[in-house]
């Protein structure tokens, strides 16, 4: 396993071009969306990367995913048959051309403004077993949103499978990222005498292959329960506003040589710690174990 992860870095290290069947739009619709991210709380594009392109992060994920259920601390349960791993950046081929693909980078701007800052990247699996979640924010919502009804973080995700009803898709309770955090265990999770609510509201999800949404990690969502036989992978890019501290809950490593080869563009909107050689990641950022135990 260890020889078939250095291979794969080694390949990811060598490929930093631009995906060239990646969308070519350069301009989209900023009303909108600022709109769907403030109104519903997460805005979708469809058909953004070939299937090719995701096939190849699929098989790069799937490597990731053994290397680290093998290590300490590698994967992180976010409920029963299910976790969360974060990555670095140079663990997936094409890190670039999803960072400079012009939709993300768009609503990036948008939302977040021209200094925006990428934190976080990594997945999460939800295994066949896989329970419904309980009904969560990704972390507590900061005064700049409670007080100032500001957003000032995003998250990107991309499933690497076509997405199926009996796959345990995302569920997401539009609008609820103003809700203020009234009786939230861990600012995090609502009481159950609230779910009737997100229920009413609830939306599932069943993007395909090369679709991406972004949302606000804020608004009230979970993973339902997976009854097929089937694991669904979906890589996760958190991004900030100046002054947002979701960098403190991750470590974004990037090697001299990897960052010699990045485009500037991307260099200027990378929170990373510079390393020679690239130190395992023991997640720290637990959400849904603090309720539903490990996987």
């Amino acid at each position: 396993m260890e020889n078939s992860w250095q291979e794969n870095q080694d390949k990811n290290s060598a490929t930093l071009q631009v995906n060239p069947k990646a969308s070519t739009a350069s301009s989209y619709d900023l009303a909108q969306i600022m709109g769907g991210i403030y109104g519903e709380g997460i805005i979708g594009h469809k058909g953004a990367f070939s299937r090719e392109w995701v096939q190849q992060l699929h098989e790069d994920i799937l490597i990731l995913y053994e290397a680290a259920l093998q290590r300490p601390g590698g994967a992180v349960g976010r409920g029963p048959k299910r976790h969360y791993v974060e990555i670095h950046p140079e663990n997936i081929r094409g890190f670039v051309d999803l960072v400079t693909h012009p939709w993300v980078t768009t609503v990036c701007e948008a939302v977040l403004g021209p200094e925006y800052k990428i934190v976080e990247i990594g997945f999460d699996v939800p295994n066949p077993g896989a329970m419904n979640q309980p009904w969560h924010r990704d972390f507590p919502a900061p005064d700049d949103t409670i007080i100032g009804r500001r957003l000032n973080s995003l998250a990107f995700n991309l499933t690497t499978v076509d997405v199926f009803e009996d796959m345990g898709p995302f569920e997401i309770a539009p609008s609820t990222q103003w809700d203020l955090p009234v009786e939230f265990e861990h600012g995090m999770f609502p009481p159950k005498s609230f779910y009737p609510r997100y229920e009413e509201r609830a939306q599932r999800k069943m993007p395909q292959m090369g679709d991406i949404s972004a949302r606000s990690a804020l608004t009230i969502h979970r993973g339902t329960a997976n009854h097929s036989d089937k694991s669904r992978p979906a890589l996760v890019l958190g991004v900030d506003a100046p002054g947002g501290i979701n960098h403190e809950r991750h470590d974004l490593q990037v090697t001299r040589a990897f960052f010699e080869k990045l485009p500037e563009s991307v260099k200027q909107h990378l929170t990373f710690r510079l390393v020679d050689t690239l130190e395992p990641i023991v997640q720290a950022h637990t959400i849904e174990g603090l309720m539903m135990g490990e996987a």
